[in-house]
């Protein structure tokens, strides 16, 4: 347990509630959460369940429309067959990576990450005994993994390497032909990848590939939180090889038996043309945000060296202002009321010159907490 560290940014929120209790004004900046509601197809297909009763324990691998229609997105958006007997209906992304981690790693396996990246994925490989080797990465190779610095780190105790694309905390993707060399080099090895999905769907201009067309024997692991915008709702899926599958889905049985029920048949209605819809409105209004916040930071003197391709994140250099991301965090909360994220949070490359800012609000509320900060920070 001492391992396995607490996010910091909770105190951060922590004190920016007793903040606003007291009658600041907070912008957050700090929530990795898309502020829109739930779409309302989903909440509507979510009660017409719950008035039908539809309240009972699925399998523990999901319902089988949903797996069918996780199976025909893969399809549609990838032009790849996954059949659905594949695929595992999870409690959130945490459920598939928690299955994916019991079920390939023995105590002292070692799992290769990017450092920066998000910290429960490192936790969940010591949660099951495995040693998480963080490999320092920085804007040369977009913050991400390569198949060399793979190659490179790899020995007779490795046998994974889990990758984020769309990554938090810095939005980058690994491009698609660097995704089909780092499979290669693993499986040349005789390991397996993770793959990271949850903010597929948030790209802007990239081009994004699931890791599962080049490889039948990668596990993905995706999320209706973030794209489809039911976090709340704790709802995600793994897409397993067929060899793991009977493990995988032993293991949910016993870890959480199955997902909720409701949230199963509310998520059936996130593939429907009218949900699509919503959502491709609201990738375009993170853009927006992301072209706002941008340049807009990096005039005020943050150091953000590339433009990050997906999810709500970016990962700014502070090092003109401090060498304390949490003591320059605190500050900014307690004099702007604009709360941000710092570095500690994601792992140990340069976390203290490090702070992320989540563009998960409105760009009006953007702008204010920028003029805050720019007159905070006399720019």
């Amino acid at each position: 347990m001492a391992d396995i560290a607490p996010f910091h940014v909770m105190a951060l929120l922590a004190r920016a509630g007793e903040l606003a209790t007291a009658g600041r004004s907070i912008i957050h900046m700090e929530v990795g959460e898309p502020d829109f509601p739930t779409a309302a197809p989903i909440v509507a297909a979510g009660q017409r369940a719950l008035a039908e009763g539809r309240t009972r324990y699925t399998a523990a691998a999901g319902l089988p429309d949903l797996r069918q229609a996780i199976s025909v997105h893969y399809q549609e958006r990838y032009g790849v067959e996954i059949p659905a007997q594949r695929i595992l209906v999870t409690p959130g992304a945490s459920g598939a990576l928690q299955l994916a981690t019991a079920a390939l790693i023995d105590p002292g396996d070692r799992v290769l990450l990017a450092d920066p990246g998000y910290p429960c994925n490192r936790h969940f490989v010591r949660l099951v005994e495995g040693e998480a080797v963080g490999i320092p990465v920085g804007p040369e190779t977009g913050y991400q993994l390569t198949a060399g610095l793979v190659e490179h780190h790899w020995d007779e105790r490795t046998v994974a390497v889990l990758l984020a694309s769309p990554a938090n905390p810095t939005g980058t993707v690994i491009a698609p032909d660097e995704v089909a060399a780092i499979v290669a080099t693993v499986e040349a090895r005789g390991g397996r990848v993770i793959m990271d999905e949850i903010y597929h769907g948030l790209t802007y201009g990239a081009s994004v590939q699931t890791a599962l067309a080049y490889s039948e024997r990668v596990f993905v692991v995706n999320s209706f939180s973030k794209y489809y915008g039911m976090t709340g709702w704790r709802l995600g899926w793994l897409v397993a090889p067929d060899d793991c599958v009977g493990d995988a889905e032993k293991l949910a049985q016993n870890l959480f038996l199955a997902a909720s029920t409701p949230a199963q048949y509310a998520a059936l209605a996130a593939f429907e043309p009218e949900a699509q819809t919503i959502f491709e409105e609201r990738r375009r209004e993170f853009q927006a945000r992301r072209d706002f916040l941008l340049p807009a930071l990096r005039e005020l003197g943050f150091h953000i060296p590339i433009i990050p391709d997906g999810a709500f994140y970016l990962y700014a250099d502070c090092g003109r202002f401090t060498d304390d991301s949490y003591g320059f965090a605190l500050r900014l909360l307690e004099e702007t009321g604009v709360a941000i994220t710092p570095g500690l949070d994601f792992g140990h490359h340069l976390p203290r010159r490090h702070v992320r800012f989540a563009y998960t609000n409105a760009v009006p509320r953007l702008a204010e907490g920028v003029e805050r900060l720019r007159r905070a920070l006399r720019v």
